[in-house]
């Protein structure tokens, strides 16, 4: 097995982000230290991971050498982070996931930028993620495959695979990421790190996406620790507050408040792998020690068309990335140099487009019985994914059929959320038989992270999960 991590004897350490803050702030550490670095680090396991999208390592050493201590101010100053490839950062190109056009310089930054800048973060760049974000693994007949930092036969998982690799081979403590299916929560499981997919505009979305006939997307953040997504979004909160949710705030630690968790090893229409099962029972019952009233139950009560519903709302996504290509990418765009599962998302979702009215209508009322489901209980545990992440080269994109049908075996918990909007984390609480890391997945009712962070923060004191370079 292949392990592949940066961390060692330099200023980071194995520091999470509010400790980097911690020591930036007190003057311990400089951030212009901290970004070379996190910029050494980089040069030195990207070659392995293929996890570097665009670099910005010089308007990063500027950003950091302005930065002082006694400037107060925001409170992730000088900490080093990256921003995914399908958002938009002044002076570097976006090209999410693809080659497919000639790189262009965006001339404003996305407002998710603007706002993750605002806590004080300092970008190093863009990382790599699938090609427009449509598989759950990046594994780009061109560009390459983002490897996992703990064994580099296997996927890091995706869209937001760069990210997530990063965060876990120890070159960033935090990293920006976007969830319309699962990219913030499967990757997260696939490389041993905290994933909260927030609540349905909690943080900003790109215009385009708050469009969306059903709003599936939503960004966030990666992390290796708790206290670093919780200090996200109450930073964030100074600066950007969705109207119609109440506050995260600031959570610091577990709730004394025993819930009642559903538990669940069966999605919509799949039971999950076995080895899976059995870490989640154990998960489960981990939560019955800590006091709290766990229920087992055999599925959700939601519609069996969704997975259907939601592979044809992708397909119409694909057809009009496909359509409109030339117009939205410039005259470079050339469609023949997409992957086989954008093109066959694509054919899908032109070939069924009568379908598609009535398929939207029944993901929007997807809503409505989960809504009763929590009236029952504060969260449900499942599994993030169905099994264990597989080799690379299983989800390589150059047979859409294959793919498709191993992409909705594998990803089959995650999507619902995206459709409903709800929040839902990923916890590294587990690891396979081979030594690969698994996440354990909790949904709450719409606007409830704090209740999924505070539990999160329990299962963390109670289950420290493995660390990579121990």
């Amino acid at each position: 097995m292949a392990r592949v991590h940066a961390f060692g004897d330099d200023v980071l350490g194995d520091l999470d982000a509010v400790g980097l803050a911690d020591a930036i702030n007190s003057g311990q550490l400089t951030a212009a230290e901290v970004a070379e670095a996190a910029i050494a680090r980089t040069e030195a396991v990207n070659s392995q991971l293929n996890g570097l999208a665009h670099a910005a390592f010089d308007a990063a050493r500027n950003a950091a050498r302005t930065r002082r201590p006694s400037q107060g101010g925001a409170f992730f100053g000088g900490v080093p982070s990256y921003i995914k490839d399908n958002v938009d950062v002044n002076g570097l190109p976006t090209m999410r996931g693809t080659d497919a056009w000639a790189p262009r310089h965006a001339g404003t930054d996305s407002e998710i930028t603007r706002v993750l800048r605002s806590t004080g973060l300092i970008e190093l760049g863009k990382t790599q993620m699938s090609e427009f974000g449509f598989s759950a693994a990046a594994e780009h007949p061109r560009l390459g495959p983002v490897r996992n930092p703990w064994n580099t036969e296997h996927t890091a998982g995706a869209s937001s695979s760069g990210s997530a690799a990063f965060v876990a081979a120890g070159v960033v403590p935090i990293a920006h990421a976007n969830d319309g299916g699962g990219s913030i929560r499967i990757p997260a499981s696939c490389n041993g790190l905290v994933g909260l997919k927030p609540t349905r505009g909690r943080l900003p979305l790109d215009p385009e996406l708050r469009r969306m006939p059903v709003v599936i997307a939503a960004n966030g953040v990666l992390t290796r620790s708790v206290r670093d997504t919780a200090a996200l979004y109450r930073e964030v909160e100074r600066n950007w507050r969705p109207t119609g949710l109440p506050p995260i705030g600031d959570v610091t630690g577990p709730s004394k408040q025993r819930l009642r968790i559903a538990v669940l090893t069966r999605s919509v229409d799949q039971e999950c792998g076995p080895e899976m099962r059995a870490l989640t029972l154990k998960t489960a019952g981990l939560l019955e020690e800590l006091g709290h009233h766990v229920e087992h139950v055999e599925e959700l009560p939601v519609p069996t068309t969704l997975p259907d519903d939601f592979v044809l709302y992708w397909g119409m996504l694909a057809w009009a990335q496909v359509r409109i290509g030339r117009l939205a990418f410039g005259k470079s765009f050339d469609r023949t140099r997409l992957d086989s599962l954008t093109l066959g998302l694509a054919r899908h979702g032109a070939r069924n487009a009568l379908r598609l009215p009535a398929a939207i209508a029944r993901l929007r009322r997807v809503r409505r019985h989960t809504a009763r489901f929590f009236d029952t209980y504060d969260a449900v545990l499942t599994p993030t994914l169905a099994d264990a992440p597989p080799p690379i080269g299983y989800l390589s994109p150059t047979d859409y059929h294959q793919v498709i049908d191993r992409l909705r075996r594998w990803v089959t918990f995650t999507p619902l959320h995206n459709v409903t909007g709800e929040p839902a984390i990923s916890l590294p609480l587990a690891q396979s038989a081979e030594g690969l890391p698994v996440g354990m997945m909790l949904a709450a009712d719409l606007g409830r992270e704090a209740r999924l962070l505070e539990l999160a923060y329990e299962l963390e004191e109670a289950r420290p999960w493995a660390r990579i370079h121990v």
